[in-house]
Order: structure tokens, then C-alpha cells, then sequence
């Protein structure tokens, strides 16, 4: 009994004495709540929330419960752009500062400590070779020992690191060192070649991180080729990664491809997101029975540009309705506005009257559009379209759960499509200013 008497009045204090996050954010008035969450490779937990002080500090408590690994600290929304990836150890505490523009520097915690000096002495270390190769000096001597620098920083830090979370990540970022001196081209070709010789796509570690995305997009986007069509240049980059990550677990391809397709989409680089989705995702999407990922991908294909918009039929007539046609069936113009709103949403009712305003401005016949209204009932929708009698207008039932909203992918209204006179979508403006941009 005493024994038990003595555990049970030990236990709370062993698992609430253990470590913790200490950190203060700058301005600290930008900032309210930090998050906290345990990372995986494919999934993030959530641990807990803490409010902000006036000052800026936070600190989140952590028991005998939070077990070491990968942490992601989020500070604002939305949370997958507002946040930063820590190491915790499990046997010390960690204090940090953050400022959104200088980012986050450890004050106390090995590890991420020993990870940041290794960071900032190979950027030294590539500053130099950057500096040869643009001085373009030809003492060779000077280029050997910057190599030979960079490759025992490399090799000293891997040592430092030893059986700490913080290795994967050091033997990730290992530079591509030549054993023969190179000229400036050469060398960068061969860094492009060599850009995923040390990453493990298996590690769990490294999946557990914002590493292998940040990677990713840094070949995508930054590698260039003698490719003059930007476009090519994409889709061979996301060959040559694929290819590197051939191994890694499918889910994980999932999580890095989708994450790459969406940012390509909303650069609308319609022809690169399709590439992937043909080339790789939708393969992905079928393996894991991913019904939603399958479906959004075909959607997308549907609605990008120089697609066909999809059909629907509407009620002819102003005040008696007297027949049905077929979006396909116009031939009023040169150029078709489709665009969803509603009665009831505040930024509709401010762009469709400069919608309409801008039409009128046009010449006859230049533009025609096709107002569809995602509504849940007629009554304040009847009354609103009497004002915009060169309007053609469907009466979308069943708001967000309507045929031709879902056939287009209406998530937020207003939203434009631009279609030319053979129905094929050739632009899809964010707002009104878009798209008048678009006809200038």
C-alpha cells in the first residue's frame, strides 16, 4: 500500500517534469497562438496550443509522453505555409527566437544548434566556390582548397553528429565535391546530375520534415536547363525527381507529388500539372484507391486551358421561359464569360455590376455573358438579375450541391471562366481586375 501510495503521487509529477519548448516571437504583435504538432512521414499530430504573451514568449510543457523526433511549430494560418520544423531529442530543453524574416535561431538544444552551424558554415564554404567561379580566376591551387575545405566541414560535422536525429539531415545536404577541377559550366551541370546522391527518400527522419519538399521544389523550380521553353524544363525536372525517388514508400510519393502539382497549379501551369497527374499521380491515386485525388486530378484536366468547357443546358426566354439550349450551342460572340455567384455573396454583389459595367463598355457582340447563380431559393435571386438584362442566367439549385457548380469545381464565388467562341476555356481570372487585364 505504501508503495502504491508513493507511485501514485510520484507518476503526475515524473510526466509533467520533463522538458520544454521555450521561444519568443518578434514583433510579438503579429503573433496570438503557437501549435505545436509531432511529425511523421505521413501524418502531423497534434499536441498542443499555447497563447502568446504580450512579449512574445510562448513555451510549451512537455511530458514524460512526448517522445523525441521531428516537431512543427505553427504560428499562423494557413498552417502549411506559417511554420517551422524543430528536432527534439527528448533530453533537453529548447529555447528559440523568430522573427518572419530572419526566420528561427536556437539559443539552446544541440542538435538544432549543431544542424544550423553545419547550414551556415557549407553556405560559407559555397559562397567562396561561388566567388572563384565568378572572379573567374584560374589559380587552381585556391579552388582545391575550397574543395578540400568543404569536404572535411562535411565530414566533421557527420562526426559531431553521430548517433543524433540531426545526421539524416547532415548527410542529406552532402555536397557534390569534383575530384578534378572543372570550369564553371561543367561544375554546374554536375552539381544538376548530383542534386539527390545523398538523399534517402527512406528515411523516416527526413519524411518527418519539410526537407524532402523543400528539396523538391528547389530542383523544379530552380535548375535550369539550355531548354529555352520553361515549360519542357519543368517536366524534365520532375522526371529526373521522380526518378531519384523511384524507392520511397508510395504514400510518401503522394504526399511530395501532390504537394508539387498544387503549387504548379496555382501558377497556372496547367500543362506541367497535367503532365504529373498523367505521369505519375494518377498511377498513385489508383494503387491507394484515392477515389478523391483521382477525381480532383480529372476535374483539373477538364478545366484547364484549352479544354472544352463542360456542357449544360439553361431555360431560354426572359419572362416566359421558352425552350432550352446547350451552353455549345451559342454563337453570339466572340468571347463567353461564364461566372458563378450568388445573391446572397457580399464580393458578387460588388464585381457583377463592374462586370456589367465593362461589358457595356465593349462592343456589341465582343462578349457575352453567362451568369450561373448558386442559389437556395429564386425569391432575391429574381429580383437582382432584372438589373442585368444582357446577361444570360441559369438558376443554379442547390447551391454548393448543384450539377453545373460541381462539373466546374465551384468552391468560392464569384468565380470566372473566359471561354472563346468554340467553347474552349482560355482563362480563369481570380477577380474582375483579372479579368479585364485579360482583354487588355
Amino acid at each position: 500500500m505504501n508503495r502504491l501510495f508513493f507511485l501514485t503521487v510520484l507518476l503526475p509529477s515524473i510526466l509533467i517534469a520533463q522538458h520544454a519548448i521555450n521561444g519568443k516571437f518578434s514583433p510579438a504583435k503579429d503573433y496570438n497562438i503557437a501549435l505545436l504538432y509531432k511529425v511523421t512521414p505521413t501524418v502531423s499530430e497534434y499536441i498542443t496550443n499555447v497563447e502568446v504573451e504580450e512579449d512574445g514568449s510562448f513555451q510549451f510543457k512537455l511530458d514524460s509522453t512526448v517522445t523525441k523526433g521531428m516537431y512543427r511549430i505553427v504560428y499562423a494560418v494557413p498552417q502549411e505555409d506559417y511554420n517551422f520544423d524543430i528536432i527534439y531529442n527528448g533530453k533537453e530543453d529548447i529555447d528559440l527566437t523568430f522573427n518572419s524574416e530572419t526566420g528561427v535561431t536556437f539559443i539552446n538544444s544541440i542538435e538544432n544548434k549543431l544542424l544550423a552551424s553545419y547550414t551556415d558554415s557549407m553556405s560559407m564554404v559555397t559562397q567562396s566556390i561561388g566567388n572563384y567561379f565568378r572572379q573567374k580566376s584560374e589559380d587552381t591551387l585556391a579552388l582545391n582548397s575550397i574543395f578540400k575545405t568543404q569536404a572535411e566541414t562535411q565530414s566533421n560535422f557527420e562526426a559531431a553528429a553521430k548517433n543524433t536525429i540531426a545526421l539524416s539531415f547532415i548527410k542529406a545536404n552532402k555536397p557534390y565535391i569534383p575530384k578534378k577541377i572543372k570550369d564553371v559550366s561543367a561544375y554546374v551541370d554536375s552539381l544538376k546530375v548530383h542534386y539527390f546522391d545523398f538523399v534517402d527518400f527512406n528515411s523516416k527522419t527526413l519524411q518527418s520534415s519539410n526537407f524532402l519538399e523543400e528539396r523538391m521544389l528547389n530542383y523544379v523550380f530552380g535548375m535550369s536547363s539550355n531548354k529555352e521553353d520553361d515549360i519542357e524544363n519543368y517536366k524534365t525536372n520532375i522526371d529526373v525527381f521522380c526518378s531519384a525517388m523511384k524507392n520511397a514508400p508510395i504514400k510518401v510519393k503522394r504526399i511530395l507529388l501532390v504537394s508539387l502539382w498544387q503549387q504548379i497549379a496555382d501558377l497556372n501551369f496547367d500543362s506541367v500539372a497535367n503532365y504529373i497527374a498523367e505521369t505519375y499521380l494518377m498511377d498513385i491515386a489508383v494503387s491507394l484507391n484515392d477515389q478523391e485525388l483521382l477525381h480532383g486530378l480529372i476535374l483539373f484536366k477538364d478545366l484547364s486551358i484549352g479544354s472544352e468547357a463542360p456542357d449544360f443546358s439553361f431555360e431560354t426566354g426572359k419572362e416566359t421561359k421558352t425552350g432550352v439550349k446547350k451552353l455549345s450551342e451559342l454563337d453570339t460572340a466572340e468571347h463567353y464569360i461564364i461566372v458563378f455567384w450568388s445573391s446572397t455573396c457580399s464580393h458578387c454583389l460588388d464585381e457583377v455590376p463592374q462586370l456589367r459595367s465593362y461589358i457595356q463598355s465593349k462592343e456589341k457582340g465582343a462578349i457575352q455573358v453567362v451568369a450561373v447563380a448558386l442559389e437556395d431559393n429564386t425569391l432575391k435571386w429574381k429580383d437582382l438579375i432584372q438589373s442585368y438584362p444582357e446577361f444570360i442566367h441559369v438558376y443554379g439549385a442547390g447551391k454548393w450541391d448543384n450539377e453545373i457548380g460541381n462539373d466546374y469545381g465551384i468552391t468560392a464565388t464569384p468565380t470566372y471562366f473566359i471561354l472563346d467562341k468554340n467553347k474552349r476555356i482560355i482563362s480563369k481570372p481570380g477577380d474582375i481586375e483579372a479579368l479585364k487585364l485579360f482583354f487588355k
